[in-house]
């Protein structure tokens, strides 16, 4: 039995409560943390980490169309991370054609619809290709969608998005008095996405490493101690259990 602490659980435990199909958090974002962590304990690569770890994420696609997630978000590649070795970038890199050549099809069968946020444009050609292909098989899948933030960082979205606000205003498409916090929101980069009711991160650590501030505002936290290759859909559904034993209130009572 793990100790419960708050917006933390430390320990996964095996959960005897079925998740209420009437409660689910229609948008999780995931922060998929360990996976060097895990090859290293392992005497492994750290790519060997990040292998397994995309074997994990069809996993979470199959727990989340199981239990009817609408939007799943995974952070699989930040703006920080081309400051990592060019090896294990470049393997990172790779793995979204990896990924999709394997995994489609099946995405087919379950109606996942894939979409990407981030600088896509400054991504390697080959990377492109991959998700543009992809992009274009489900576009008209009406089932979970399955969104990558890749070349992803927060801070940089926000301040694309006040160019974009300020170039709007000084060319008269944008009233200065309107700009509210909804407008401002259609000029990021989720603009069609409405914001994570759940957030989670695996791996023990307790921040948002530059991952939606904005869109996370109002989410539900929860967090595990678990490494990104150890994750599955009994933890996953943990956090979704966790997560209707909660009250949101906004700021209310």
């Amino acid at each position: 039995m793990s100790m419960r602490l708050p917006f933390f659980n430390n320990k996964h435990q095996t959960i005897k409560e079925d998740v209420k199909l009437d409660n689910i958090p229609e948008h999780v974002a995931i922060i998929m943390d360990g996976n060097g962590r895990w090859a290293s304990k392992k005497g492994l690569p750290r790519i060997a980490g990040h292998k397994e770890g995309m074997d994990v994420v069809q996993k979470i696609v199959r727990a989340a169309v199981k239990y009817k997630v609408k939007i799943l978000t995974l952070y699989a590649f930040s703006t920080e991370n081309w400051k990592r070795p060019k090896t294990e970038v470049d393997f990172l890199m790779r793995l979204p054609k990896d990924f999709l050549h394997i995994y489609l099809p099946e995405m087919m069968e379950n109606n996942v619809k894939i979409e990407t946020i981030g600088e896509f444009a400054s991504l390697p050609n080959h990377t492109k290709k991959a998700i543009e292909h992809a992009k274009e098989k489900t576009k008209h899948n009406d089932g979970l969608l399955l969104n990558f933030a890749i070349n992803y960082g927060s801070r940089y979205e926000i301040i694309r998005a006040m160019k974009q606000v300020i170039s709007d205003i000084d060319n008269g498409k944008l009233n200065e008095d309107s700009l509210d916090e909804q407008t401002f929101s259609d000029y990021l980069y989720t603009k069609e996405l409405q914001d994570p009711d759940l957030l989670i991160r695996t791996s023990g650590e307790q921040r948002l490493s530059n991952f939606l501030l904005w869109q996370l505002a109002y989410s539900e936290f929860w967090f595990t101690d678990t490494l990104w290759p150890d994750f599955n859909e009994e933890i996953f559904k943990q956090a979704l259990c966790d997560y209707q034993n909660r009250k949101r209130r906004y700021g209310g009572i």
